[in-house]
């Protein structure tokens, strides 16, 4: 199970560790912390030397409600994140976290090597093509509707049956765009309850008859504060009980805030198995 990143070849059966880096100032927990270069720089240097296997920078924040961003704007932020990052970490491998085919165009011709789209080409009717074109991997996501409408889009009969036929037909649209590599995401918060999040968490390991990696964050999310009664800045501890679940049932990748933590629950959990 590999995936081709700008001709290096990622095994992916051996769980690995995506580290977040928005350069967008409303994200839901480190929005707008990163605006200075300086800064940016730091963090993504944090993500890499603590153990990450990718970065993934984001520059539409996509939390519930979240403000629209134009695609101008989207350009403006992404593109210059990109070529900052491989400036400093030539090596770094970069996601780029958009659903906008100009973005994820554009974000490769700089320099990303994955593109992340959290609406499976839900949101843009070029973004299958585009990606196959580019030859690059591909996550998809799960959702419905919108980052504003989402919330509102949660009646399922029953979630996890129509998550595995939505992914089916995603998935085969992909192929047919001649995209190789496909990462599938459940989408934990898009489109789902609090209790919805965990009939998903619970049952993931049956979107391994997929056949496909499956990549899941669940980072400081409100599935975790939100059942606590804590804030998103104090759901480490909860985020790092849920990625252990989620290596349990089959995760691939690991997407979060906190890499350390995560690198470590890889590492345990890795070792628990032999």
């Amino acid at each position: 199970m590999t995936i081709n990143c700008k001709g290096t070849l990622i095994d992916l059966t051996q769980p690995k560790v995506m580290g977040i880096l928005n350069c967008t100032p409303d994200s839901f927990f480190d929005g707008g912390k990163y605006k200075a270069e300086t800064e940016f720089i730091k963090q993504a240097e944090r993500i890499l030397t603590e153990g990450a296997d990718f970065i993934d920078v984001g520059a539409y924040s996509t939390k519930p409600n979240a403000d629209f961003v134009s695609e101008e704007e989207e350009l403006a932020r992404m593109v210059p994140a990109v070529e900052l990052i491989l400036k400093h970490f030539p090596e770094a491998i970069i996601s780029a976290d958009t659903f906008r085919a100009a973005v994820a165009k554009a974000a490769i011709e700089a320099g990303a090597a994955i593109v992340n789209d959290i609406a499976a080409g839900g949101l843009d009717d070029k973004m299958m093509q585009t990606v196959g074109e580019l030859k690059v991997p591909y996550i998809m996501m799960h959702m419905r509707g919108t980052p504003q409408t989402m919330t509102k889009l949660t009646d399922y009969e029953d979630i996890v049956k129509e998550m595995l036929l939505y992914f089916s037909q995603k998935t085969a649209e992909a192929r047919s765009f001649g995209i190789d590599d496909i990462i599938i995401d459940p989408g934990f918060g898009f489109a789902k309850t609090l209790q919805q999040n965990y009939e998903v968490l619970n049952k993931m390991e049956l979107f391994k008859m997929t056949e496909f990696p499956i990549l899941a964050g669940v980072s400081r999310k409100s599935m975790i504060y939100k059942l606590l009664g804590v804030t998103p800045q104090e759901a480490l501890n909860g985020t790092t009980v849920l990625n252990t679940i989620a290596l349990s049932k089959g995760a691939n990748i690991l997407r979060v805030h906190d890499v350390k933590e995560a690198v470590e629950a890889v590492k345990i959990y890795s070792h628990f198995l032999r």
